[in-house]
């Protein structure tokens, strides 16, 4: 049985962003270990039949030492473990990853990019880091599975060859977000647990706090909007991250209360019934790969306000689906909003256009049967056979 290891910084990315594509691994004769730092959602991922193995110096925040120490750490699970393929997931164990994969002389070695930390906008500085780290990473893996077609330019202009670039895109399970299984009886629960009335206005965002997603921005707009007619109330949904140096504090988001009308949920593992309460979805953050939770929204049927940023443009299509606003910018975010929530109609058309763009873009087994299928591709080069 081919032995498969995943490697995240968190449990969280793997048990509720990649859990569904493990199980269907698991199902196709592939042994499958997740390893990351350990957390509350290590039980679910077990529960799956998904081995874990605990990461202890792996971390979301800024510490060089413990992204080093994290590497020796995986370069010993590897050479204990010795699996047959090593898939890493960007940022962080993307690069540490392939450098400790190929060191513990990992058969196959591929990455996942969800979307490169810098983007041609930054400084050069920071891009010069980054995309000499992915070139220098990229030495060590057989496969680069890029989510957004942006990256793979980039990725190529940086010197990655282009027979080791393959377009992942990015998915989501539609049976889970569909909006025809949420009955009108169920949207007025939901409704009414937020307190909105018929008429109100619902916009909605899903996301941990960290001002990265553009929650300055949103906090600004929603007390803009606070008087405005229709009632337009805002629902955030995200936990603390208290690893991240930018994160959102308990004391910000009572600020952020004192001058809007705003309601802070925390985390929430029925997301999708707190999508059938909203009548607008906004995604306002300064760097995204390819953004799920957008995805998400557009299969619930919700027309998106989005940041016209890599990953935001893969699935607002401006005036078809949502509409794309600069970054940073609170007044033609508040502008967007206060649009869609006086206009009924052009809500319903944008609802129904997000509809067909997520059945025909976002299904999840898309990206699971190209995964599969570079694995099959590496595998028969190696002479490694899949028993189930």
């Amino acid at each position: 049985m081919v032995r498969l290891v995943h490697v995240t910084t968190t449990d969280i990315s793997l048990e509720l962003l990649l859990g569904p594509q493990l199980d269907y691994y698991a199902a196709q004769g592939y042994e499958v270990i997740g390893a990351s730092a350990p957390g509350p959602f290590v039980e679910g991922l077990e529960a799956r039949g998904i081995r874990h193995h605990p990461l202890k110096h792996a971390t979301r925040s800024m510490a060089p030492h413990r992204d080093i120490a994290a590497m020796t750490e995986l370069y010993k699970c590897f050479r204990a473990l010795r699996p047959d393929i090593v898939h890493t997931h960007n940022p962080k164990p993307g690069v540490y990853g392939r450098f400790a994969a190929r060191a513990a002389r990992v058969p196959i070695v591929v990455n996942t990019v969800h979307g490169l930390y810098a983007l041609p906008s930054d400084p050069w500085s920071k891009r010069a880091v980054v995309y000499s780290l992915e070139r220098t990473a990229a030495m060590c893996s057989d496969a680069e599975l890029v989510q957004n077609p942006e990256d793979v330019a980039t990725l190529r202009r940086i010197g990655i060859p282009k027979s080791k670039i393959q377009l992942l895109g990015n998915g989501i399970d539609l049976e889970r977000f569909n909006p025809r299984a949420v009955s009108p009886e169920a949207r007025a629960s939901a409704r009414a647990e937020l307190g909105v009335g018929p008429d109100d206005i619902v916009c909605g965002l899903v996301g941990r706090l960290v001002w990265e997603k553009g929650y300055r921005e949103v906090f600004a707009a929603a007390a803009k909007l606070k008087t405005h007619s229709p009632r337009i109330h805002f629902v955030v949904i995200g936990g603390f991250d208290i690893e991240k140096g930018d994160q959102i504090t308990e004391l910000d988001t009572a600020e952020a209360q004192r001058h809007a009308d705003i309601q802070f949920l925390g985390m929430k593992d029925d997301v999708e019934h707190w999508y059938s309460a909203m009548d607008i979805y906004v995604l306002a953050s300064h760097r995204e790969g390819f953004p799920r939770s957008a995805m998400e929204a557009s299969a619930m049927g919700l027309p998106v306000i989005a940041t016209d940023i890599r990953g935001c443009r893969e699935i607002v299509d401006e005036g078809k689906n949502g509409l794309l606003v600069p970054v940073s910018d609170h007044v033609a975010l508040a502008g967007a909003i206060s649009r869609l929530a006086a206009d009924a109609a052009l809500r319903e058309a944008m609802s129904r256009s997000a509809l067909e763009k997520a059945h025909a873009h976002f299904n999840q087994q898309s990206v699971i049967d190209t995964t599969l299928s570079t694995y099959s591709r590496l595998l028969t080069q190696h002479g490694i056979a899949v028993q189930a």
